[in-house]
């Protein structure tokens, strides 16, 4: 049986970003100035491991302002997204399915920066466990010059045509600034209910 808490303190943060820089510059500069936030305020970053893009610029900021990283990434892509050697931690899994489960066990929270359609399905799958009740932990897009207004679109959609129903919403935290991610989070922590803080390994295979 999954353990019963509530989130009052975030100590660490899930970032799912792209492994590519994008086409626009405001991309990488939240990417930076997230990481330095992370590092400034005393959160460890908890992300997909590599060196490049997104992930590398956070990731990079949150070290060069003296911040604490976690990365985690499967076998397969430790060559292929250059897996970043400077972190404190880097734990290497044999699949997916464990890299995602141990990314939710070790965050408090998830924020998503502009990203493709990896950023979109680790994503998706936090808003969906939420949605099912199996955490109350808060997910957040950051929605640099407006990324994710394509999705929020597709969300309102399913909503006015009943897939999704008022009794399986799902609160999805926005911010178009850097400086309001942590607040919002934070804020959203604190109202959280009583829920599932540990998602059971049998169970996020199984999913």
């Amino acid at each position: 049986m999954a353990t019963k808490i509530i989130a009052t303190k975030i100590k660490t943060i899930c970032v799912y970003c792209g492994s590519g820089p994008g086409t626009n510059p405001r991309f990488v500069e939240a990417a930076k100035a997230f990481g330095r936030s992370l590092a400034e305020n005393g959160i460890r970053l908890v992300y997909g491991g590599g060196s490049i893009g997104l992930m590398g610029a956070v990731a990079t900021s949150a070290l060069d302002h003296g911040g604490s990283v976690t990365g985690i990434i499967p076998d397969f892509l430790t060559a292929r997204e250059n897996a970043l050697t400077r972190v404190q931690e880097m734990v290497v899994t044999p699949d997916m399915h464990e890299r995602k489960r141990l990314m939710f066990e070790r965050s408090d929270a998830f924020v998503a920066l502009p990203g493709g359609i990896g950023t979109l399905e680790e994503l998706v799958e936090q808003l969906t466990w939420k949605q099912l009740g199996r955490h109350t932990k808060p997910v957040l897009l950051a929605n640099i010059d407006g990324f994710w207004e394509p999705l929020l679109a597709l969300l309102a959609h399913m909503r006015a045509t009943e897939f999704i129903r008022p009794s399986l919403s799902v609160d999805i935290l926005k911010a178009e600034r850097v400086e309001d991610i942590l607040p919002r989070l934070r804020a959203a922590a604190s109202r959280a209910p009583e829920g599932t803080g540990e998602l059971a390994p049998e169970l996020a295979r199984r999913l």
